[in-house]
């Protein structure tokens, strides 16, 4: 999958990469470096929930065996539809409130949209609500295309913001109005790298009547 959309990145960040993240500093986009696809985290993550006990992070077992081998689908298949349809919206405008293509999205909106789209799951309407879904927590090294990204992008050390994870350390999701709406960044970067709260695998969650080619 991450080379099925290698090609289309770096296009999109030539025509993408100048605004502001959602609800960062003015000074962010001077923070903002490009994407680079080889470039991995540094830094060790130790996420923890902002609401309440800390979580543990799930093995790969615990992963297998909250998505049992009984399911009909596989889980990389959703994933790169949900994703290839995210990169057909990059330009889509920011819109706060907004669920739809052509109303424009907002950050909770544009994953809704398109994880009930391509994968027939209903999130919760908020990032406030979506980050308590019922879905195994993932490590930051362990990220996989597909996992929702959490960020506390207003100062209070709360859910404020969320994305989805193309690879390669990099997201998809809907910013702001000022930064063009739908676009990637990279979790490389200094903003959001100190922004980030965790990361959950959602698509392990998905309707046992998907059925993909």
């Amino acid at each position: 999958m991450l080379k099925r959309f290698a090609p289309l990145v770096p296009l999109a960040l030539v025509t993408l990469l100048f605004g502001c993240a959602a609800q960062g500093p003015v000074s962010q986009p001077q923070d903002h470096t490009p994407i680079d696809a080889q470039s991995a985290f540094k830094a060790k993550a130790s996420p923890s929930s902002v609401f309440g006990e800390p979580e543990e992070l799930a093995t790969e077992d615990d992963l297998a065996a909250f998505s049992s081998n009984s399911k009909p689908y596989q889980l990389p298949v959703l994933a790169d539809s949900i994703l290839e349809r995210g990169m057909a919206l990059i330009g889509t405008r920011y819109r706060f409130g907004g669920t739809s293509e052509k109303s424009g999205f907002d950050c909770s909106g544009f994953i809704g949209y398109l994880f009930r789209e391509e994968a027939g799951m209903t999130l919760p309407r908020s990032t406030r609500e979506m980050i308590n879904v019922d879905a195994p927590k993932v490590a930051r090294n362990k990220l996989k295309p597909g996992d929702l990204l959490f960020f506390s992008t207003n100062g209070r050390g709360r859910v404020s913001h969320a994305g989805i994870y193309l690879g390669d350390n990099q997201f998809i999701h809907s910013s702001s109005r000022r930064s063009g709406g739908v676009r990637i960044d990279s979790l490389g970067d200094r903003y959001w790298s100190k922004t980030f709260i965790e990361a959950k695998r959602a698509l392990a969650m998905a309707p046992t009547n998907i059925a993909r080619n």
